[in-house]
């Protein structure tokens, strides 16, 4: 695997390689020990898979306080884009996103660590998105930041999905401004 930190600090991606041939590929997705030589050591307690339609959007989820959680991502199917924000208080890069295409042809994934708020768009037909996290999920820990707060910058590939799906609880997000950050 091949692992590149990105402009935000602590964010990876991860590339892995494919040995193919006629029948199909092999490749690793998760080796513990090159991950804790390129990430560092994190211990991955409960994995999640998500299967959404073009336009789905999900996000910008993050736990808040103990429950935060720090998340390795990749898609198992299809293709999305990927969205972290930088929500640590003391971090040169505070207020920051990356925008990312994640997909199954490549099957590059990408390392979100604690304090950052992470959402995504279906860009083919469906997405079956799978994510590794190092706490477990607790309901009253869990925040969501509008996905269309003008102050973050992010642009969302509308015309390339024609029209958003939503939860209402995705609709109801706060702002960046009124978000509880990390310090």
């Amino acid at each position: 695997m091949t692992f590149t930190e990105t402009e935000l600090k602590g964010v990876w991606i991860i590339d892995p390689v494919r040995h193919g041939d006629s029948r199909g590929y092999f490749c690793e997705t998760f080796r513990q020990n090159e991950f804790e030589e390129h990430v560092g050591k994190v211990d991955f307690v409960q994995e999640n898979e998500s299967f959404s339609s073009r336009g789905v959007l999900r996000g910008l989820h993050y736990q808040r306080g103990e429950y935060a959680q720090a998340k390795l991502v990749r898609v198992s199917e299809g293709r999305i884009l990927d969205v972290v924000v930088d929500l640590r208080r003391g971090s040169a890069t505070f207020g920051r996103h990356l925008a990312i295409e994640l997909d199954s042809d490549s099957g590059r994934q990408l390392f979100v660590p604690r304090g950052f708020a992470h959402g995504f768009v279906v860009l083919s037909e469906q997405a079956r998105f799978q994510y590794k996290v190092d706490n477990y999920y607790n309901h009253s820990s869990e925040a969501c930041i509008r996905y269309d707060d003008s102050s973050l910058g992010i642009k969302w590939p509308k015309e390339a999905v024609g029209h958003f799906m939503l939860s209402a609880k995705d609709l109801d997000g706060k702002t960046f401004a009124e978000a509880e950050k990390f310090e």
